[in-house]
């Protein structure tokens, strides 16, 4: 197996559902999809894909069509998305996925994480050159077999493929997101969930009190309603 699976097998999957704020880090991505490709998920494949992950949070039909519905008001706010970088204590390199309607309250509070937690706000590119941005796919197992569609899907640019409790993932860089999406449709395989990651090239092991070192900022960064996803370079374990 690559490191697509084993990021996924030690990555704490608790986050986004613990962080009691999926629905609300959805609606936000709706907000993107929509004024970025309009209301129609048929016309908006960004859209289709959010609206699948809502589906796979248990998110209420209701609450979808609200969020699609309110888009496309004109006076609702414009997220933006915006990636910070910088390093936790021990060396460990952080990088922050944000959607903000205010740049400078996102900046100040990601700073000040950084300050209360002994770290360092870096400069743009000073960390993203050690994370490969991917996408990936979660599809039904529906009698499919992982290697047989490995095979078949790096033509359009598959890295990985591989099954877990929950169905088959295909993992692959960030700009094959859209030819996998219309080749899985293509195909009439349905899509449970879909989105993108940055995967780290190299981690590094720390000892328990360094990790509860780092785990203290990234704890700090993940509460802020701005923050979208975090990604670190620090070795973790399944049970971690």
């Amino acid at each position: 197996m690559g490191r697509a699976f084993e990021f996924r097998k030690g990555r704490k999957m608790k986050r986004w559902a613990a962080m009691a704020k999926t629905f609300t880090r959805i609606g936000k991505d709706i907000v993107m999809a929509v004024k970025e490709g309009g209301p129609n998920p048929e016309a908006n494949s960004r859209l289709r894909a959010v609206i699948q992950n809502a589906k796979a949070a248990n998110m209420p039909k209701d609450n979808v069509e609200r969020a699609i519905k309110n888009a496309t008001n004109k006076d609702t706010a414009n997220y933006k998305e915006i990636l910070f970088e910088g390093y936790a204590p021990h060396g460990i390199a952080i990088l922050i996925e944000t959607a903000s309607d205010n740049n400078n309250r996102t900046v100040a509070n990601i700073r000040s994480y950084f300050n209360k937690c002994n770290g360092t706000m870096g400069t743009q590119g000073s960390v993203e050159f050690m994370f490969d941005h991917t996408c990936n796919f979660r599809i039904p197992k529906d009698g499919l077999d992982a290697e047989e569609l490995e095979l078949e899907f790096i033509d359009f640019g598959a890295e990985e493929v591989f099954e877990d409790e929950d169905g088959i993932l295909i993992y692959a860089p960030f700009n094959s997101f859209g030819t996998i999406q219309k080749e899985l449709e293509n195909r009439g395989i349905e899509i449970l969930s879909s989105g993108f990651e940055r995967i780290p090239q190299i981690t590094k092991k720390l000892n328990a009190d360094q990790i509860a070192d780092v785990e203290k900022l990234i704890e700090k960064i993940e509460e802020d309603d701005d923050v979208m996803n975090v990604y670190h370079t620090m070795e973790e374990s399944e049970e971690a």
